[in-house]
């Protein structure tokens, strides 16, 4: 069962850029509460709490236990955040209200664990999700889901349906569906040849090299006058600016 985290808000009376900006000086950030029948409101964290919560083992899966000044506590899940593209810091987040006895969706990270008899056989291991979405109540929801692919050989495959789950919680994909397979190489299939291999293509001279001299000289010939106006008829269009 998963251990619910607390975490402490107060509400903001004003909202807007400029509030936001004041707020996030005084070391808490903005974020909104919401849910079913849960009319939105905005509240402030504390983002060094909140990157606890998100660095725990459930991440933002966490439930937490969100306990709003002068207002009822309430049971939640990150629904969404957001960094700073610099400073990399929390800006702002989402809480959803959830409810214990009501089932959720989310997405939980798979590992693959073992040694794959295919893999050393000369198979390659291709893990199609690497988050499954499942549903479950919120307290069952597990950090992570485990693929044990020791028994896979050369083709094999794990579908959906064969995931091993904790009880209470399904999957929210097609029983058929592929999760993770040990391919088999295509017939000639091989690393590019590296420069200076045989067969691979000799690399070209330095600009600078004496060899590549006279070539140079002669690729920055003037064209004889006769040519001049098939140039200017021919003259390329100018590039495009680069975005």
């Amino acid at each position: 069962m998963m251990e619910i985290i607390k975490l402490s808000a107060t509400r903001r009376q004003e909202s807007g850029k400029g509030p936001s900006n004041r707020l996030r000086r005084t070391g808490n950030i903005p974020a909104i509460c919401y849910g079913k029948g849960l009319e939105a409101f905005p509240v402030a964290v504390s983002p060094k709490a909140l990157l606890e919560v998100l660095k725990s083992a459930h991440g933002k899966n966490s439930v937490i236990e969100l306990a709003v000044e002068g207002s009822d506590n309430l049971t939640v899940m990150v629904r969404d955040y957001g960094y700073h593209p610099i400073s990399r810091e929390l800006v702002h987040a989402d809480f959803l209200q959830v409810k214990l006895d009501q089932p959720v969706d989310v997405e939980v990270p798979v590992r693959c664990v073992g040694k794959s008899k295919g893999v050393a056989g000369g198979g390659i291991l291709q893990q199609i999700f690497r988050n499954l979405p499942i549903r479950c109540l919120p307290e069952k929801i597990p950090a992570l889901v485990e693929i044990d692919i020791s028994e896979l050989d050369l083709g094999d495959t794990v579908k959906a349906g064969a995931v091993a789950l904790p009880e209470g919680v399904k999957t929210r994909l097609p029983d058929d569906q592929t999760v993770v397979v040990v391919a088999v190489p295509e017939k000639g299939e091989e690393a590019a040849a590296a420069p200076g291999a045989p067969g691979a293509p000799a690399a070209a001279p330095a600009a600078g090299a004496k060899g590549a001299a006279p070539a140079a000289k002669a690729a920055a010939a003037p064209a004889a006058k006769g040519a001049a106006p098939a140039a200017k008829a021919a003259a390329p269009a100018k590039d495009a600016k680069k975005k």
